[in-house]
Formats: C-alpha cells, sequence, structure tokens
C-alpha cells in the first residue's frame, strides 16, 4: 500500500482524486458502489510487480474527488468524459480497463475504441442500458435498485451512520440472494445488526470505506449508478472491437437476476462482445477481487499479457 501515490487532477471543474502505482502499460480500475479507490488495492499492487501501471480514479462524488455542484444530475457520460481527461492529463494513448460497473468500462470502449486495448469486468457481463437491461415485469417492487431509484435511500440510510450503511450493504451484496425488501422494510433493514463482516473484509478495511463516505456522503453514488442507468451508450454500433474477459462469481447475486445466466452461459453475450472469455468462479460472490485477491490477480495478469 505504501507503493500506491495519491494525485489529484483538476478535470471539468471539479479536483479528481486517483491513485496510482506508475511502472508499464496503464490498467485503469473503475470501481462500483459502495467502493471507491481502494477496492483495488490488491490489484493495483499485483499488477505493478507484473509490470504494468495500475491507476484507480475515485470518480466524481465518491472518495477522495470533488462532489459536482448539482450531483443528481451527474450522468455516465460524466464519468466517462472525465476519465477521458485523466488519461489525457497522464499523457496515456491507450489503456485496459478493470472494472465491476460495467456500464463505465464498456461505455468508454465503445466511445473511444482507439484508447482501449481491452476490457475486464467482475461481476456483471456487457448489458444493454434502458428498460431492456432490466425489465419491469421480471423486478419486484421491492428489488434494491429499484427501491434507491425511486429516492428511499435517503431516509433509509439516514436512520444509521455512515459506517453502518457501508457495512450493511457490503453484507448484502456479499450474499448469494438478490436484495429484495418487503412492502414493510427498507432495504436497511434486510441486515440483522449481529451479521458479521465477510471474512475477507476486515473492521479496518470497514473504517477505511466509512471515512471516505462520509466525507463524500451518498448523494452521486445514488445518482450514478442506480438513477442513471435508464441513459443509453450514445452509439449506434455496440459491438465492442476489444478483447474482454468476464470473471464471474457462480454465487454472486447478479448470476441470480432473471436472464442473466443464460444471457452468459448461451453466448448471447458475445453478439456485443465477440471476443469474450468467460471465467466462472464457484466460490465467487459480487466483491471477488477482494475476496479472492490472488486468484483474480493470475486471471487478470494472464489476460493482459496475452492481448497487450
Amino acid at each position: 500500500m505504501e507503493n500506491i501515490q495519491h494525485k489529484y487532477v483538476e478535470v471539468r471543474g471539479l479536483k479528481l482524486h486517483v491513485a496510482e502505482i506508475e511502472t508499464g502499460p496503464a490498467v485503469v480500475f473503475l470501481h462500483g458502489f459502495p467502493e471507491i479507490w481502494y477496492s483495488w488495492r490488491h490489484q493495483m499492487i499485483a499488477l505493478s510487480t507484473a509490470g504494468f501501471r495500475a491507476i484507480a480514479p475515485d470518480y466524481r462524488g465518491y472518495g477522495l474527488s470533488e462532489m459536482p455542484p448539482e450531483p443528481e444530475k451527474t450522468t455516465f457520460r460524466d464519468l466517462i468524459d472525465d476519465l477521458l481527461a485523466i488519461l489525457d492529463s497522464f499523457g496515456i494513448p491507450k489503456v485496459s480497463n478493470s472494472s465491476n460497473l460495467q456500464w463505465t468500462a464498456y461505455h468508454f470502449a465503445l466511445l473511444y475504441p482507439d484508447r482501449v486495448s481491452a476490457v475486464i469486468t467482475l461481476g456483471v457481463p456487457f448489458l444493454l442500458t434502458g428498460p431492456e437491461a432490466f425489465p419491469r415485469q421480471f423486478i419486484p417492487g421491492g428489488f434494491y435498485m429499484l427501491r434507491w431509484q425511486a429516492r428511499r435511500a435517503e431516509k433509509d440510510f439516514g436512520r444509521f451512520d455512515v459506517k453502518t450503511v457501508v457495512k450493511n450493504i457490503y453484507i448484502l451484496f456479499s450474499e448469494s440472494e438478490l436484495p429484495i425488501a418487503g412492502e414493510d422494510q427498507e432495504i436497511m433493514d434486510l441486515v440483522d445488526p449481529l451479521t458479521p463482516l465477510p471474512p475477507w473484509f476486515s473492521e479496518e478495511d470497514l473504517a477505511n470505506y466509512a471515512t471516505l463516505y462520509e466525507k463524500s456522503g451518498f448523494r452521486t453514488p445514488l445518482q450514478v449508478p442506480y438513477r442513471a442507468w435508464l441513459q443509453d451508450y450514445g452509439v449506434s454500433d455496440l459491438e465492442v472491437k476489444v478483447p474482454a474477459l468476464l470473471i464471474m462469481g457462480e454465487k454472486d447475486y447478479v448470476y441470480k437476476f432473471h436472464g442473466i445466466a443464460e444471457y452468459i452461459t448461451s453466448g448471447k453475450v458475445k453478439e456485443y462482445v465477440p471476443d469474450l472469455e468467460i471465467t466462472f468462479m464457484p466460490e465467487g460472490t459480487h466483491f471477488v477481487q477482494e475476496q479472492f485477491p490472488d486468484q483474480v490477480n493470475d486471471l487478470i495478469i494472464s489476460f493482459l499479457k496475452k492481448h497487450i
């Protein structure tokens, strides 16, 4: 961890935080929620040792990056434009993207194919955006994404301190069932207060996350991804032109979502990502990069050495 440098880049009027270890070809790690740059700590160190330059930004409004003046207007395109500006400021012509928020990694590859060598996603395959991605008729009303989209999260989260909210979400997302609340419940109510942290997630890890979310709050994270997910990619050609790797935990709750398993195993996903390799981790849950860092590191490094 001591080898990771922390920099700030002025991007479109905001000071954005970037964690980095400089060595060789650039690999950008893009986080989801409730994550931050720290989610990729194991991968950054391993890839640096293997000769790669590891870069992990905090999105605008996340972690150590500044919040935009109107967080509720943030879009996925804002995150893409921020990433492009960061790469330009570092003088990096081409990168490999690794992400567990697939919209960002694939969106960047679709918009700027000449700037991407490869894409790696963890836990979520390439998906269409808009209603096609999550058809409402198959989604229970208590599903966490719909609850947070409907702006119930603010009141739900507000009953607890930030550390407890982050802890509860990590516990929920590390389980194998879809987080669905009953009519008389909120999402935070799904977690028994006595439930321990996953064994691979320490109290120190939780404290690091909580400190940064106490700084940033949840306004931007609730907007992107949850309230911006209906936005389209902004391109007509939805075929990803670069090699890609999907690392999927078989106990990931996402894999239980309607149609996802068939979409992956039938090869339907390859209609959009023809050069896709898929690796399943039998015991993997949603945060496989933290749960099984050594295995994930080996998979990422092996894939990158084949394609860069």
